[in-house]
């Protein structure tokens, strides 16, 4: 559907930033962006502490399922949202949402207070990533946002190193609550800063209906797909009728999203979007790449320590590569990207590298060195890391001005569900392929089990622990040649990405698409 007659009218008028304006606009939303990621591993390492205290440890799995089903379904709300008023406001609402929530989170008396807290955080924390990467295309030109986001996943990426350290030490000298009352000094500030620094940007005030349907559509779609890729293989069968039944829920109400979306005057997902080549194939590399990567986020640390033994820290420690190796990929592509305009050779050298780490993963076993294994690391992070700043770059150069915001939390949405499904299936996979190779009599392992690492195993008998990690070491196999292969179709949309040269000028003239 095209936009509205008015909608072009209405938007504000382009204007160009200054380098110190710029600034200002990105240290304003870099805090609220770190306060997500820090989130987002902060709490998984309290998850122990806080079933044991709250007496639910058969729970704890819903304190990141909770979350993950509100963040993901209210991602391109929020996208929408600022669309049609502004950054300013609905940053600033998303950020009230999520200090609120984790004062709750930090005084809940029982499991089922925390898990409402979580899904009500999940919601402010829906926006925090997606708004803060949109902000950038307002005061940024698409050729000098490469740059930028460089410095977005620099940002992230000290917060995932940084957050299971902090939760730990919280955890062993403090209280588990404290992983969640560290947010309150610093969505403070974050808002005191979103505050002073967005200021300058436009605020739009469309006289436009909201989506309501589609919102609730979408939140639906999404919750209930997502708890079938959550519980497939783990809390239910994938045979199992209760399965079958979501999952055709998820898929009826999904048909109902597109039907909603084909006819709403603002579409949550605007369906305009899609008839971008250029944002089609794009929105493809970035969920192949989305997958690759957080599959080897999950299951590396399990394999270091179910396979090679190693204690939980330790394993952490030896994946810190992997992610120092996505930071120094994603500023050198952002900074190339930036001094040449292109962004096509960088996505096809990316995923090509990561191409070649992932089959070297496929090949580690028991007698693989630390060395070996933290510079394979290293290169499937380098890879990845390129790539991540080309996918958010070029689908912001497809995207009318009035679309940044659904076109960029689109990113962010289709990573989220493509990673989840991705996940949920290699966790089937590697639980099929253990109890297929364990010696005739030997009792079955599930996830659940197999996430207790190291200590978990040490807990069986030596002959059925040797089993079982005979067993591990060939099931890990499959698990990651399935990865090696999402990753070579990564390299083939890469291959087919058009190459639209990036803009230079601060924002398009409204009302114009980018050309396929």
């Amino acid at each position: 559907m095209a936009p509205s007659s008015d909608s072009a009218a209405a938007e504000p008028a382009a204007r160009t930033y200054s380098p110190g304006e710029i600034r200002i606009v990105i240290s304003g939303v870099l805090l609220g962006m770190f306060l997500a990621a820090l989130d987002q591993t902060i709490v998984a390492t309290a998850l122990p502490a806080i079933g044991g205290e709250l007496k639910a440890l058969d729970r704890v799995s819903w304190l990141v399922s909770a979350y993950l089903l509100t963040s993901t379904a209210s991602t391109p709300i929020y996208g929408k949202l600022s669309d049609l008023y502004g950054r300013r406001v609905v940053m600033q609402a998303a950020l009230g949402l999520f200090v609120l929530a984790s004062l709750l989170c930090g005084l809940a008396q029982g499991m089922t207070e925390l898990i409402l807290a979580r899904a009500l955080q999940g919601l402010g924390g829906g926006g925090l990533m997606s708004l803060a990467q949109t902000t950038v295309a307002d005061v940024v030109s698409p050729r000098e946002r490469g740059r930028y986001q460089g410095y977005f996943i620099v940002n992230w990426a000290l917060a995932s190193v940084g957050g299971p350290v902090v939760g730990g030490l919280f955890v062993d000298y403090l209280d588990w609550r404290w992983v969640f009352w560290i947010n309150l000094p610093i969505g403070l500030i974050a808002l005191l800063l979103c505050n002073l620094a967005l200021r300058t940007l436009p605020v739009r005030k469309l006289k436009r209906p909201i989506d309501y349907g589609g919102a609730l559509l979408l939140t639906g779609s999404v919750t209930t797909l997502l708890l079938v890729a959550s519980w497939g293989g783990t809390e239910l069968a994938w045979s199992s009728p209760e399965l079958i039944l979501l999952a055709a829920a998820g898929g009826v109400l999904a048909l109902l999203l597109v039907l909603q979306e084909l006819r709403a005057p603002e579409p949550m997902i605007p369906p305009r979007l899609f008839r971008s080549r250029q944002f089609r194939r794009t929105q493809l590399l970035n969920v192949l790449m989305a997958m690759a990567y957080l599959d080897l986020v999950v299951y590396l640390p399990l394999f270091l320590q179910l396979v090679l033994g190693m204690s939980a820290g330790g394993s952490g420690l030896l994946i810190v590569p992997l992610v120092f190796g996505t930071a120094i990929g994603a500023v050198s592509s952002g900074q190339i990207t930036t001094h040449t305009g292109r962004y096509k050779w960088i996505a096809i050298s990316g995923m090509a590298l990561a191409l070649v780490a992932s089959l070297l993963i496929a090949g580690l076993g028991r007698g693989s060195s630390d060395s070996n294994a933290i510079l394979i690391f290293a290169l499937f992070g380098l890879g990845i890391g390129a790539v991540m700043p080309v996918t958010l770059v070029a689908v912001q150069n497809a995207a009318p001005p009035g679309d940044i915001g659904a076109g960029t939390s689109s990113i962010a949405f289709f990573r989220s569900l493509g990673a989840s499904f991705s996940i949920a299936l290699l966790g089937s996979v590697l639980i099929a392929a253990v109890n297929s190779r364990l010696a005739g009599g030997a009792a079955p392992v599930d996830m659940a089990f197999l996430r207790g690492g190291a200590a978990a195993i040490a807990t069986l008998p030596e002959s059925s622990r040797e089993s079982l990690v005979a067993a591990l070491e060939t099931a890990f196999f499959p698990l990651f040649a399935i990865n090696a292969a999402i990753v070579a179709c990564g390299l083939v949309a890469a291959l087919a990405l058009p190459e639209v040269p990036l803009r230079s000028g601060a924002v398009r003239k409204p009302g114009t698409a980018a050309a396929d």
